[in-house]
């Protein structure tokens, strides 16, 4: 055998051996490849998953923080608050306060399948590859808008894979924390639109001046493109730039078929805005006291009607202009049934350093001149010893050393009570308070809510008749609108909390009784309208404090409650400043402004006198001074012996509620004796000085007997 053929045995002996077998040998090849790439599979799933816990949880807290707006009672934005690092970032509901025709424009660009997907879009991302690497350049990104508001969450400069993958891991876990609609309005709120604007709201006003409700095919192109490239394409720095991205944007939704393309061509004909425009303020003061009275609420509603606000803070502006330098005007107006404030003007204008504009006058403490008169009368009519067609006199008198005259220092006279309160006599009103009592005014005004200042270690006297004492002018309006409320005051209120109730179900604060603030306010309705203005539509009263330092005018309709002041807020005097002049056309002008006609004040309660003063009972057609009352030697002052003051009378009631009469019994006085309960008049005492009497309802009453001289004697009970 030759060499050769002893070889090839040899070969074949050898293949033939156990452990030489070739496909089992590649068989074990390929499973320890194939647990090479398990292990590898393993490790690499370890470590992403570890590399995903590491990212910790979602920075959704951080995400939300908004700047602090303002709203009023509708909604509409007053004011907003810059964010501590002083970016403009307002809330935003895609569904309410966007427009549809962006939202459709804004997902037909970014992220057509946004509604689908589950946060990442395979189909979006091999789109974007395949137009670079047949294009050259960038047409579309592949991101959703899930993966860039999880960009917008974390920030990051550099541009990488593991950026981007941070970005996908991260959009799916958005997609499974939060829906859609929550996804894109958080995404609306933190788009980056140049400079320290983020999102559209604050981007549509800062660019735009208005709300993004409506926005017009161009400027809905324009928000679309600018986050893309925030900062070189800031439209106070890069217009030229903005513009052209703005027409890419409506070129490729043209191709898209999102948009014609005549409207694009007119789209693409509109520039652009150049300048920033300032963030809107609206009821400046009424902010920054919501703000300190607030804390940590995103979203603070009031009760201020927007419209309304911005007319009176132009009117306030341009009457303070008219005025002079120095001097500012505040105004508030105020809802009768609910006491809501509807608007409140501190200043003429809030950045004006000379008049103060940051002091908001409406809360600030000033001498109200004649403005509290109205509420003497009222309590005069509540006592019932006089009406509004009672003679009192206009004459020089002295109270003590204390001798008040007139604004202009003459005298009328013998007048009605009615034309001395619409013609703001002093001694009339001086000689009522000293019968009223100055303490019994202090404490009623304060009952219902108006807290009056007086001097330091100083008791109410009859100078505060005439405004020497202190006030605010909201206290003022609430005070009036009582007046308007038939003698109910309401607390003003301002700023609307969820949890808090509404004003209605609040008790009412006591003013004067109903009867007693009708015929206040049908005196006022008379009272002569400034120039111009019209007659019998508004009940007003004007005041003009010592000095000539505050002007005043406060008046009500059926509806709503309005106060005017007018002066320097340092308390400079002004030489002129009237309050009919200064401040009562501002007052009329206001209510021209709410838009509505004056509604008309409420009916007469009943019961109540209306009568001339020819046909009203003998002491009540003439009011005369404690110090003058009339007397003979057989005149004693009259006593009222049943019911005892501070008595506490029950009725009887029969089965249909009925009350029994209640006896009356006078000791003393000149016939005849005039009965009336709380200021109504309920009949006449003969001789034998006694008679029935119908109780009214449950609680308190006033009775009281004025005598043929004006004497009178009054107590109050308790009827149950």
């Amino acid at each position: 055998m030759s060499e050769e053929l002893r070889q090839q045995r040899e070969d074949v002996d050898a293949r033939a051996k156990p452990g030489h077998d070739g496909a089992g040998s590649g068989r074990r090849h390929f499973f320890r490849i194939v647990v090479a790439l398990a292990f590898l599979l393993i490790v690499s799933t370890t470590a992403f998953t570890a590399w995903v816990f590491s990212l910790g949880p979602l920075p959704l807290d951080e995400a939300r923080k908004v700047s602090t707006t303002i709203v009023d009672r509708n909604g509409k934005l007053l004011r907003a608050y810059a964010m501590a690092d002083g970016r403009w970032r307002l809330p935003v509901d895609a569904k309410t306060s966007v427009d549809p025709g962006y939202l459709k424009l804004l997902l037909a660009y970014e992220d057509r399948r946004f509604w689908s997907h589950g946060g990442i879009d395979p189909l979006a991302l091999g789109r974007a590859a395949l137009q670079f690497g047949t294009r050259g350049h960038i047409v579309s990104g592949g991101s959703t808008i899930t993966m860039q508001l999880a960009r917008l969450m974390e920030p990051r400069r550099e541009r990488s894979i593991s950026a981007k993958l941070r970005q996908m891991v991260r959009a799916v876990q958005l997609e499974r924390q939060l829906s859609k609609d929550e996804i894109l309005d958080l995404y609306l709120a933190l788009a980056p639109f140049g400079g320290n604007l983020e999102g559209i709201r604050a981007a549509s006003i800062a660019y735009f001046g208005k709300e993004p409700k409506r926005l017009s095919l161009a400027e809905a192109a324009l928000l679309v493109a600018l986050p893309q490239s925030p900062e070189r394409r800031r439209l106070d720095r890069h217009p030229e730039a903005a513009h052209a991205a703005r027409d890419r944007v409506l070129a490729r939704m043209v191709e898209d078929g999102v948009v014609s393309k005549e409207d694009a061509a007119q789209a693409k004909a509109v520039s652009v805005p150049r300048l920033r425009k300032p963030m809107p303020i609206l009821a400046p003061h009424s902010s920054d006291a919501a703000m300190a009275t607030v804390k940590d609420t995103p979203l603070v509603k009031l009760t201020l009607d927007a419209s309304l606000q911005k007319m009176l803070e132009a009117l306030a502006r341009d009457r303070a202009v008219a005025q002079g330098p120095n001097i500012s005007v505040a105004i508030i107006a105020v809802d009768n049934e609910s006491g809501e404030v509807l608007a409140r003007v501190g200043s003429a204008d809030y950045f004006d350093e000379r008049r103060a504009g940051q002091v908001d006058m409406t809360r600030a403490v000033r001498s109200p001149g004649s403005t509290l008169k109205p509420f003497i009368y009222g309590l005069a009519f509540e006592d019932g010893f006089v009406h509004p067609e009672s003679l009192i006199d206009d004459r020089p008198i002295r109270f003590g050393s204390y001798a008040p005259e007139n604004f202009d220092m003459t005298f009328q006279g013998t007048v009605p009570v009615r034309k001395a309160l619409q013609l703001s006599l002093n001694v009339p009103a001086i000689a009522l308070l000293d019968r009223v009592g100055s303490s019994r005014l202090s404490s009623r005004l304060k009952q219902a809510g108006g807290n009056l200042v007086l001097p330091k270690d100083e008791a109410p006297g009859l100078a505060m008749g005439l405004g020497g004492v202190g006030v605010t002018l909201q206290d003022l309006a609430q005070l009036y609108a009582g007046l308007a409320r038939l003698g109910a005051a309401r607390p003003l209120r301002e700023i609307m909390l969820a949890q808090e109730k509404d004003n209605s179900d609040r008790e009412p604060l006591r003013l004067m009784d109903q009867t007693a603030a009708w015929q206040v306010g049908n005196v006022l309705l008379g009272t002569p309208p400034p120039e111009n203005g019209v007659h019998n539509r508004i009940a007003f009263k004007t005041g003009t404090s010592y000095g000539y330092r505050d002007a005043w005018s406060v008046g009500f309709d059926g509806r709503i409650t309005i106060g005017v002041w007018v002066g320097r807020p340092d308390g400079a005097p002004v030489p002129g400043l009237v309050g009919r002049i200064a401040a009562a056309p501002i007052l009329f002008d206001a209510f021209a402004r709410t838009g509505k006609i004056p509604a008309a004040l409420p009916k007469a309660p009943k019961g109540a006198l209306i009568a001339s003063n020819a046909k009203l009972p003998l002491p009540l057609k003439r009011f005369r001074a404690v110090g003058e009352l009339i007397r003979t030697s057989n005149d004693a002052t009259p006593r009222i012996q049943f019911p005892l003051n501070g008595s506490r009378i029950d009725v009887d009631r029969s089965g249909d509620g009925q009350a029994a009469a209640m006896p009356v019994k006078v000791a003393g006085g000149v016939l005849p004796l005039t009965v009336m309960l709380n200021g109504t008049s309920v009949g006449e005492i003969g001789s034998r000085r006694q008679r029935l009497v119908d109780p009214p309802g449950p609680g308190f009453a006033r009775l009281t007997v004025i005598d043929a001289t004006g004497a009178a004697d009054t107590v109050v009970i308790r009827v149950q």
